[in-house]
């Protein structure tokens, strides 16, 4: 499919080498909380690899950790100890500004309620082409509206996030999270807002779009989640079970 103007769309250029390196990589991972009266190990001595092309899934009772994983591979935090890398660059030795710069080029941040990821004075095709602009890959609307169009959201194109179901507002926070081919889309609990036949809408894009060379982390309890996963990683008391 190409643009009017005769460029690739943005749903095109999701495409991922056989042999490309992962999206992520933690090694011998340490991550500590520390408070006025106790220090927290929430990660302890963590090695794994998220690929490209395949939705990995966290799990985990609570306290394992998860969330603290999830913001390391999304270059929120750095961790205490041990090596991480998002797309081939070191997280770990990077200041707070290097990791917020990696990070809008990179990685997408999914969160477990819908309306928290999407501007509301934005229509959808503007808030794809926000997204990709952020990442210093702008797209035409025509490619924007491809994107949607994969995303079962072709006619909601001129729609605001308040006009959008729960379940439309997450395909489109998944449009935005793809649309200029960051490394990696990390996503907490992004079901756990949503009915049925709307989380399987979603699941069923996020498949369509790892498939097509996406890497997903995603961490989650929900056993529709867990079935589309290409991989797991299991942790428990911040140490891994098993990858």
């Amino acid at each position: 499919m190409t643009s009017d103007d005769g460029s690739s769309s943005a749903a095109d250029r999701l495409s991922t080498a056989p042999d490309a390196p992962p999206a992520a990589v933690c090694r011998r991972v340490r991550k500590t909380y520390r408070t006025a009266t106790e220090s927290v190990t929430a990660l302890d001595d963590v090695t794994v690899d998220i690929p490209r092309a395949q939705v990995t899934v966290v799990v985990g009772p609570s306290g394992s950790g998860k969330s603290s994983l999830l913001r390391l591979l999304a270059c929120i935090d750095s961790p205490d100890a041990g090596e991480v890398l998002v797309a081939g660059q070191r997280v770990d030795r990077l200041g707070a500004r290097a990791r917020r710069a990696l990070r809008q080029r990179q990685v997408a941040y999914l969160f477990q309620r819908p309306g928290e990821n999407l501007l509301p004075y934005l229509d959808a095709v503007a808030q794809v082409r926000l997204a990709a602009s952020l990442r210093g890959a702008p797209v035409t609307a025509a490619a924007a509206l491809a994107l949607l169009d994969r995303l079962g959201l072709r006619e909601r194109a001129d729609h605001h996030p308040a006009q959008l179901s729960g379940g439309e507002q997450q395909r489109l926070a998944v449009a935005c999270g793809v649309v200029g081919e960051p490394a990696l889309v990390v996503a907490d609990e992004p079901t756990a807002e949503l009915d049925t036949a709307a989380a399987e809408r979603v699941l069923v894009a996020m498949e369509d779009l790892a498939a097509a060379g996406v890497g997903f982390v995603i961490s989650s309890h929900d056993p529709r989640v867990m079935a589309i996963a290409d991989g797991f990683v299991r942790l428990d008391h911040g140490r891994l079970v098993a990858s």
